[in-house]
């Protein structure tokens, strides 16, 4: 029994192995596969939702569909290499005004410690020859006027062109070409530049030149002028703009709430920022005007001093004008160039010139009736916001309260400086 159970099973084994499922054969050459030849082209698409979708809809500006030959978010590659080009130029700037701004900087020190020194060694040699008699009498005389007379002319050059004033303009053309060198590289990196962004890139490396030049003969900002003007370092914005249209959308991030918000945040900082900038520059340009002269005059008037000490006809002023004076003299060069007024005069310029940048930015959006070309106004909002070191409810608080409290608002609008 159990070897007829054990023949069966084999039998049904053997009959199972044998069985076959039949497939029918496929010609492939028939199978139509979707091409994917725009793949990369769609991939970038892609990315440009991804990173600036609030700036481009390429989904309805180009077909998925098209080739990367005639979409027009491949960008020129001529254009990339100008960017390129440009970003070497800019990096190089920055390594030249950060060299100039060092050895400005070492001008400020060491001419300092230098007049200084001669100053107090003419005041102390005027001083022993107030009591010495004889031919060493002369020799000290005329080695403290003639110190005197080298310490007023190199204070007279270094009060003309303010060492730290220079200083100060170099470090701020480094801050901005870097902040420029990375405008262009996040430009290449997420958008599709044109030549028109090329053409802005250049504007703005010589709006830069023009604002902080690098050579001291004949280009030399004015570093006492007659009113203390915001430093002006960005080039006039062209775009053409369309006035006397009312905006008929709220598209692009705008909207007419917003629109009031931003009107009022540029009377405050007209008003209080920018103004409160400009007054403490012209205060602090004044006192460095005073000590500008002071300076040089006291050190003349030492050197005629000590020419007299030890003339009997004119008894002991001489000595209190030669060694008074050029004591003097070195607190007042200390005050001005230790303290770095210069330096606080184009700090106060500077800072100036970023609220009337902010502005100027702020109104040109707003007069732009065409809600589509502006930037796009949520990011916007954020930039000012940043700017301003305020958060987006903060900066919507102070707008309000401008609005309500009318010219009696007293607020400042920024909070980094």
């Amino acid at each position: 029994m159990a070897a007829i159970q054990s023949s069966s099973f084999l039998c049904s084994h053997r009959r199972i192995t044998k069985a076959s499922i039949n497939i029918p054969k496929l010609n492939m050459s028939s199978v139509a596969f979707p091409k994917l030849h725009n793949a990369r082209g769609l991939v970038h698409d892609l990315e440009l939702i991804r990173n600036n979708g609030y700036a481009k809809q390429v989904t309805e500006k180009a077909s998925p569909l098209s080739s990367p030959a005639t979409s027009p978010y491949v960008s020129d590659p001529i254009v990339i290499t100008k960017l390129y080009a440009i970003m070497d130029a800019v990096a190089d700037r920055v390594e030249m005004h950060k060299n100039i701004c060092d050895q400005r900087n070492n001008w400020n020190s060491l001419l300092l410690t230098a007049i200084n020194t001669i100053t107090l060694s003419a005041a102390t040699m005027a001083g022993i020859a107030a009591t010495t008699v004889g031919s060493p009498l002369l020799a000290l005389k005329m080695s403290s006027t003639l110190m005197y007379l080298a310490a007023t002319g190199m204070l007279v050059i270094m009060n003309k062109i303010q060492p730290s004033q220079l200083a100060e303009e170099q470090r701020n053309a480094t801050r901005l070409c870097k902040q420029l060198h990375n405008q262009i590289r996040t430009l290449i990196a997420i958008g599709n530049p044109t030549a028109r962004d090329v053409d802005e890139a250049m504007e703005k490396v010589l709006a830069i030149d023009r604002a902080f030049p690098l050579p001291l003969l004949g280009k030399m900002i004015e570093k006492f002028p007659g009113s203390v003007e915001p430093t002006v370092w960005w080039p006039k914005h062209r775009r053409g703009q369309l006035k006397g249209e009312k905006i008929k959308s709220n598209g692009n991030g705008w909207s007419e709430k917003m629109e009031e918000q931003m009107r009022e945040i540029v009377g405050v900082l007209n008003k209080n920022d920018k103004a409160d900038y400009l007054r403490l520059g012209e205060k602090a340009l004044k006192i460095n005007k005073v000590m500008a002269k002071a300076g040089p005059l006291l050190t003349g008037l030492a050197a005629v001093g000590s020419a007299f000490v030890g003339s009997p006809s004119h008894g002991s002023w001489a000595v209190v004008l030669g060694v008074a004076a050029g004591a003097l003299a070195s607190v007042v060069n200390s005050l001005e160039h230790g303290g770095q007024v210069g330096m606080v005069v184009e700090l106060y310029r500077s800072n100036a010139g970023f609220f009337k940048q902010m502005e100027e930015d702020i109104e040109f959006n707003l007069n732009e009736s065409d809600v589509e070309r502006r930037e796009n106004g949520e990011l916007f909002e954020m930039k000012v916001a940043l700017n301003l070191g305020r958060s987006l409810s903060e900066l919507r608080n102070l707008a309000d309260s401008s609005k309500r409290e009318g010219k009696d608002f007293e607020e400042f609008g920024s909070k980094l400086f």
